[in-house]
């Protein structure tokens, strides 16, 4: 979503897990007016940890908040199409929400985690919700695209299906990938790339996969705040659970599950991964990081939900000129 050419793209991470309904948009209304590209929004059934204490429907969300902005791209970061909702289903909510945004709206896709997906039955193996995501893309591409779609696979059935209400310009897709068979699944359907990491082998995968020139999402969390004591406490209060590997935040079921994954964490441990304090460059360079490998576009997490309105004031002033230089 970058604007022009050599210029990162700047999101502001909307996040179900530690905000209320009203005030995530409240928050998207203020980030459009400090000057973000693009919203992203978390799509979660539950929070990753209970302190964190909310995770409200993130496409009511996303519903209210188009109609609340006019400028700014928004974006799910990131929806499972493969347990919780049908994709026919993710299909037509994703155009809606296009229509609703004139054309600003970014669907973008993943395999998922246990703690979300299982809340409506069990949780597949890894490989099985590979091939359910692949299934899933050959539905819901075709409807964004205006096709009526009769679609039999191992793991969907679509009788038929036809979207009515669709934007102009069909919503583009994105898909987040780790390694060689999700960059595949990425270039042959997917308008953009999604990586949670500055991996630049991953963009070099994409880009020999025919994604050169198209989109990249990164994410990057931070904590601001005029306290770096203060920060640290928050941020291994309600961010720790990202310090665990991926193998693991997928298959744990409940909050409960990744308090218990994370009780060996400490504040030092995962302050190394979130950048703490007032330190301008310190927060830039976490940025930075997903633009030296190839990153187009990367959204900023501010953890703690009580610094959102500092957080958003200051982005306006300092962070956002600053990182339109990189």
């Amino acid at each position: 979503m970058a604007e022009e050419v050599g210029m990162v793209g700047v999101g502001y991470a909307l996040m179900c897990e530690q905000t209320g309904p009203k005030e995530l948009v409240e928050q998207a209304i203020r980030a459009e007016q400090a000057g973000f590209d693009y919203l992203t929004i978390s799509d979660h059934y539950y929070p990753w940890l209970e302190s964190q204490g909310h995770s409200p429907y993130a496409w009511s969300v996303l519903g209210a908040v188009a109609h609340a902005t006019s400028r700014i791209k928004l974006m799910t970061y990131i929806t499972c199409p493969i347990r919780r909702y049908h994709p026919a289903v993710v299909a037509q909510k994703a155009a809606t929400i296009g229509v609703l945004s004139d054309g600003r709206f970014t669907l973008s896709l993943g395999a998922g985690e246990n703690l979300n997906e299982h809340v409506v039955g069990a949780w597949p193996h890894v490989h099985q919700r590979h091939e359910m995501l692949e299934e899933a893309l050959q539905i819901i591409r075709p409807l964004l695209d205006g096709d009526n779609l009769s679609y039999s696979g191992n793991h969907f059935e679509v009788p038929e299906a036809y979207l009515w209400d669709r934007p102009e310009t069909p919503v583009p897709i994105a898909v987040a990938a780790s390694g060689p068979h999700s960059v595949a699944l990425v270039s042959e359907y997917a308008d953009a790339l999604v990586c949670d990491n500055p991996d630049a082998a991953v963009v070099r995968m994409y880009d020999e996969a025919g994604g050169t020139g198209k989109p990249r999402y990164g994410q990057a969390a931070i904590c601001y705040g005029p306290d770096p004591d203060a920060c640290r406490k928050t941020v291994h209060d309600q961010w720790r659970w990202a310090a665990l590997n991926w193998t693991v935040k997928a298959e744990l079921p409940g909050p409960e599950s990744f308090v218990s994954a994370s009780q060996h964490i400490r504040p030092e441990d995962i302050s190394q991964l979130v950048p703490c304090g007032p330190d301008l460059e310190a927060h830039v360079a976490s940025v930075q990081k997903f633009v030296d490998a190839g990153f187009t576009d990367v959204a900023v997490v501010q953890v703690g939900v009580e610094s959102q309105p500092m957080f958003l004031d200051w982005a306006e002033d300092e962070l956002l000129p600053r990182l339109r230089e990189l």
